[in-house]
């Protein structure tokens, strides 16, 4: 499978948990009988974990700095968006709602985030598209047999602390992104609004996410296509049932979305860990 970091669209898929219900009716002509069929879908299935211990029997991947890929306006230099701060492990992500996309042949939103994936240094790699800002020269790559931390099988784990500064709304914060030219762009959104951490646009997570770190625990378990999202421990606060598609990578930081925007959005985060299982 071809790993490409180039990507196109913005299209995402909503997937509620819990079931949805179809009704059909047919009136019958002899007599007044009206027949109803209920359909339940089943609820999506919940991967077994400790929720006081969320990592119990996972293994930690490897996460070297050159698979922090960042993503950020193509016309001002990367500093000026994305801060990482070796002594406290802080990675800071900024972008104004005016600011250009992260190349100049993408129309998505603009956005700051980091993409966890291969590093562009590897001379194995196939470049297949150059762009250059005031900084420095992007390299969107191509390569059918290396993958980095994209997956297609098995169960992974996306645990991180974020805080989200007051004021920072309408902005994806955390992604499951999938396979770059894919039917289906994300498989997992989490935005915040006015302070409250949503599924997409719709489902409130957690109310109260600003100035404060928070723990969020993202597993996504390829085999039963679930993804469950857990903030600070305990039981979940989300379980959907998502759409099967070719492959899958996580993304953070900040990335503009369509409603309650404001100006200027902003992330941190630290302790970015992702740990992994057979299914």
């Amino acid at each position: 499978m071809a790993s490409c970091f180039l990507r196109s669209g913005s299209r995402h898929l909503r997937t509620l948990a819990g079931g949805a219900v179809a009704v059909r009716t047919a009136e019958l002509l002899v007599g007044v009988a009206i027949l109803c069929v209920v359909v339940v879908a089943p609820a999506p299935a919940v991967l077994a974990i400790d929720d006081g211990n969320l990592t119990a029997g996972f293994v930690q991947v490897d996460l070297p700095e050159g698979n922090f890929i960042v993503q950020s306006p193509y016309d001002v230099p990367e500093n000026q968006r994305y801060t990482y701060d070796v002594a406290t492990g802080v990675r800071t992500f900024w972008v104004y709602a005016d600011d250009k996309p992260f190349n100049t042949v993408t129309a998505t939103n603009p956005r700051t985030e980091v993409r966890l994936a291969v590093s562009f240094s590897d001379p194995s790699l196939t470049i297949i598209y150059l762009s250059s800002n005031s900084s420095h020269t992007y390299a969107y790559i191509c390569n059918p047999t290396l993958q980095g931390h994209d997956y297609s099988s098995g169960v992974w784990q996306f645990e991180a602390y974020g805080y989200v500064p007051s004021g920072t709304s309408g902005a994806s914060v955390m992604q499951i992104h999938n396979e770059d030219a894919g039917v289906q762009a994300t498989t997992l959104m989490l935005h915040v609004y006015n302070g409250t951490l949503r599924h997409y646009s719709g489902e409130a997570l957690e109310d109260g996410v600003y100035d404060r770190w928070f723990r969020l625990n993202v597993v996504h378990d390829v085999g039963v296509s679930t993804v469950a999202v857990y903030v600070d421990g305990g039981a979940p606060r989300l379980v959907v049932a998502v759409a099967p598609t070719a492959s899958h990578y996580f993304k953070f930081g900040v990335y503009v979305q369509h409603h309650d925007v404001s100006p200027r959005v902003e992330s941190r985060w630290r302790n970015v860990t992702v740990y992994t299982k057979p299914n």
